[in-house]
């Protein structure tokens, strides 16, 4: 069976099937799309059974990465925590993947899927990379049973002191609520020894999706000590970025930011909220979702076979981690964050 592609953003077929299939999310949206073109130069591209001159009804959305330093890769989709194959069954998704895996020649280094779904079907080019852990708080049960699963002491506690501390929650998507997410983004990346990513990248979130991303900013006698990022699509709300001054934790800030959120999701008639995927490592991660009443359900991302390694990219990731980065000034960090995240997909 033939495998066809078309343009996303081109095609007025693929924002028809992510507005009606229902595993679609956020990170298949033209507004996702557009934020990576403009920030990165990512083009987008779909695999498909469906000839041109029919309704779409299925689709494998990839970004193709194209880098000097660390090659050419089709990843769906960069920096998002999950993005399912839009399809209606394993028949479909195995054709897909076979078709995929079949025509990448030998400029594109491999295809990565991350499905929330897992993956099914004939696997015969694709095997598993990465597995994680993706935590969503379901927003259905009444308003006061989803507070009662927030943890006595390490949520619940928290967000009465910071009602006592006179924490301030303001909310919107200006330029200067994103200067002050930024600022504490700086801080918080640095914290945990990443690169963070460019300024651009979020100003062109917020241009993009508009009215659907809300930065939410905690104020600590007028000063920013805590903030976050979260885009709607459908019935989810999806948390996508978050970060804080630690010297002032002990106020309760950020439980009072998650829980802003989550009564807000609710009244707005959102159905789940999705708080991101956790390495499997990271326990202290885990936990702090766990506290905040969200299931944990597994997710695996997978690989072509065919991929081939590539030493500049493991030289990048392994930059990571790296004590360096907490002590190198603002700018060479800002730097920093647009090369890692320009090569790094």
């Amino acid at each position: 069976m033939s495998i066809y592609r078309l343009s996303p953003e081109s095609d007025g077929r693929w924002a028809s099937l992510v507005a009606s299939h229902p595993r679609s999310s956020v990170f298949h949206t033209l507004p996702w799309l557009e934020a990576l073109r403009k920030t990165y130069g990512h083009a987008a591209v779909v695999f498909t059974l469906c000839p041109p001159d029919r309704e779409l009804t299925n689709g494998i959305l990839f970004a193709e990465v194209n880098s000097w330093l660390t090659g050419v890769r089709l990843v769906s989709m960069p920096y998002s925590d999950h993005c399912d194959p839009l399809v209606s069954s394993e028949a479909e998704l195995s054709r897909l993947l076979n078709g995929i895996g079949g025509t990448l020649g030998s400029r594109i280094r491999y295809a990565e899927v991350r499905p929330r779904s897992g993956i099914v079907g004939d696997q015969s080019y694709f095997e598993p990379q990465a597995q994680f852990l993706l935590h969503v708080i379901d927003l259905q049960p009444p308003v006061g049973d989803i507070y009662s699963l927030l943890h006595r002491d390490s949520v619940r506690r928290k967000i009465r002191r910071a009602g006592r501390e006179n924490v301030g929650i303001v909310e919107g998507r200006s330029e200067s609520l994103l200067r002050e997410f930024y600022e504490l983004l700086l801080l918080t990346r640095r914290r945990h020894r990443l690169p963070p990513q460019p300024f651009k990248w979020f100003r062109n979130l917020a241009d993009c999706f508009g009215e659907q991303l809300t930065v939410r900013v905690a104020r600590l006698g007028g000063r920013p000590i805590a903030s976050m990022i979260t885009i709607g699509h459908k019935k989810t709300l999806v948390f996508k970025y978050g970060c804080s001054d630690a010297r002032v934790h002990n106020v309760g800030a950020v439980p009072a930011l998650f829980w802003t959120a989550i009564r807000d999701a609710k009244q707005l008639g959102f159905l789940e909220f999705d708080l991101g995927r956790s390495e499997l490592a990271n326990k202290g991660l885990i936990v702090f979702k766990e506290h905040l009443g969200a299931k944990a359900e597994p997710i695996g991302y997978w690989r072509t076979r065919s991929a081939w390694p590539n030493r500049a990219e493991a030289i990048l990731m392994s930059l990571a981690g790296r004590n360096i980065i907490s002590h190198v000034p603002d700018r060479l960090l800002r730097w920093g964050g647009k090369v890692f995240y320009r090569h790094s997909g």
